[in-house]
């Protein structure tokens, strides 16, 4: 273990404070105040010097994986989502043909609506709807309590009680048995994806933390601090373990994926003719996710953050932080253009997946066993692939950020694919081909991009403030899709057709991928995000 001096209290001068007046008021109040305040940064790479943190061992990286393994989305993304749509589908008619059609006959005009607020919505619309309102109560956890998740054991904490929301919701689809009951459908599959997004996002901020205090990590900061290696060398060296931690949970993640479905097929296959297979299906996902994850809340080693400053509270410090910290936005450009982009990346890239969800479940009659198919399909290549991606990178040491462009490519791909639809049925996510074709492209490509975007915020982020940026990169990354939804699901009840929606989204991925490749630089951001830090930390802002 790497030893530190142990140093004092830094006192900032009043002049070298920097400060604000509340309006309306003439009290002056330090910006410093709302952030986590400890011991001064002494080494240049941005490491507190003033306080210890438990090197990494075995048993809790495990637990962080397994717990990765556990939280791979098949229950709260896929199936909940499956099930919520189906019984829209039943309970709605044919618009066409007017209230009690049903949607199935063979005179069916392949329109299905809902009665709606006095009117009546598509049931792609009304699931389009619950992704948007889900993202928009994301937005409203990320701002207010996830950069509270810096201050003492709150995140740790606030990680484990949405987990068991999570876990819970998934549990209650056993009670999902009738059509009638597909408002029920919508409430569970909301609170599930809301709490799973928000386990991501916070999941993912422990991550930076990790990383910095593996013993490999220690010793390149031992070597780099006694003069033994550059400042360069150190910190590509950090950036690859980084990548290591990043690429092998997202691996753990995959395979996570796989023994899900798997283990799935167990119900699928010879329980096909039961009406709850899919129920039992679901219980069954979320159990196995519950065996994986309990063991990161008993083996994670206590790294708390500082006390919440005297007189503020839990839900409002958030605010204050984000608000301060967006005011420092000109001296942490590229991580800001990084965070501005990747919203508009990640609003494309996630109504792009649900809107072929859409389609795919259309397609399949939303079948669980063949989802279960695509979805082992799109797993086993994602698995592939992060490996792949992990030894390429390695092995020629190529940037995160050049693996990362190599992904947005495919990014922009998909839904241009998708706009041929539009004017044909040959092709454009019309044919079962297509999406078999569409998961394999989808795990060779975009499963190694979550792990590469993940890695470019960790570097962009200033040390210390690591859930304040990952709450931004959450907003990003999740809550950003509240607007692209919205979007869609208006010009589907439009024009009657989900394809009309694909242009759309293939412009916002394009645009934001023209931005990260253009626009950010990782090197100059990594710099300016410690020095950032070590200003913040001793109040010379």
């Amino acid at each position: 273990m790497v030893e530190f001096p142990p140093t004092t209290s830094t006192k900032v001068p009043p002049e070298e404070s920097s400060t604000e007046l509340v309006k309306g008021s003439d009290k002056e109040v330090s910006v410093e105040e709302f952030l986590p305040v400890v011991e001064p940064f002494t080494s240049a790479i941005g490491f507190p010097a003033g306080r210890q943190e438990p090197v990494v061992n075995r048993r809790e990286l495990w637990s962080y994986y397994l717990y990765y393994n556990g939280d791979n989305g098949v229950g709260p993304m896929n199936y909940a989502m499956t099930l919520f749509q189906s019984l829209a589908f039943a309970a709605g008619y044919d618009p066409v043909n007017g209230p009690g059609s049903s949607c199935n006959a063979d005179n069916a005009s392949g329109r299905c609506v809902l009665p709606w607020a006095g009117g009546t919505k598509t049931v792609s619309s009304v699931v389009l709807v619950a992704n948007g309102v889900s993202f928009a109560v994301m937005t409203l956890i990320f701002t207010t309590i996830g950069s509270a998740a810096d201050y003492g054991t709150f995140g740790r904490w606030l990680l484990f009680v949405i987990t068991v929301i999570c876990w819970a919701a998934q549990y209650s689809t056993m009670s999902l048995t009738e059509p009638s009951r597909w408002g029920v459908a919508m409430a569970l599959y909301m609170i599930g994806f809301i709490s799973y997004g928000a386990t991501l996002v916070f999941f993912a901020a422990a991550f930076p933390r990790l990383a910095r205090n593996t013993a490999r990590a220690r010793e390149f900061r031992r070597k780099y601090e006694s003069g033994e290696i550059s400042k360069e060398e150190h910190d590509l060296e950090e950036s690859l373990e980084k990548n290591r931690i990043s690429n092998i949970s997202t691996t753990h993640s995959n395979i996570g994926y796989i023994g899900t479905l798997c283990i799935n097929l167990s119900v699928l296959i010879p329980l096909k003719n039961n009406p709850k297979s899919d129920n039992y299906a679901l219980i069954l996902t979320n159990t196995y996710w519950v065996i994986l994850g309990i063991w990161w809340f008993i083996f994670q080693q206590p790294r708390p953050g500082p006390p919440l400053p005297k007189g503020e509270s839990y839900l409002t410090i958030g605010w204050k932080q984000i608000w301060l910290a967006i005011k420092q936005y000109k001296k942490l450009p590229y991580t800001f253009v990084y965070l501005f982009a990747f919203f508009l990346l990640a609003d494309g890239l996630n109504t792009t997946g649900t809107l072929i969800g859409i389609c795919q479940n259309d397609k399949f009659s939303f079948s669980f066993l063949q989802n279960t198919y695509l979805g082992l399909a799109q797993a086993i290549t994602s698995t592939m692939a992060t490996l792949g991606y992990w030894y390429i990178q390695r092995h020629w040491k190529f940037s995160t950020k050049t693996m990362f462009v190599v992904t947005n490519v495919v990014t922009v791909l998909i839904p241009l694919w998708g706009m041929i639809g539009i004017w044909t049925t040959k092709f454009g996510f019309h044919n079962v081909w297509e999406f078999w074709a569409y998961n394999v492209v989808f795990g060779l490509f975009q499963a190694p991009y979550y792990a590469f975007s993940q890695t470019m915020m960790a570097e962009l982020s200033p040390p210390g403030f690591d859930n304040m940026f990952f709450g931004l990169f959450g907003l990003s990354n999740r809550a950003s899709s509240m607007i692209g939804p919205n979007v869609i699901q208006a010009i589907i009840d439009s024009t009657g057709n989900n394809w009309m929606g694909f242009p759309f989204l293939f412009a916002l991925c394009a645009c934001a991928s023209l931005v990260i490749w253009f626009g950010v630089d990782v090197v100059k951001g990594r710099n300016d995000a410690v020095a950032w830090a070590m200003k913040a930390r001793v109040g010379e802002r």
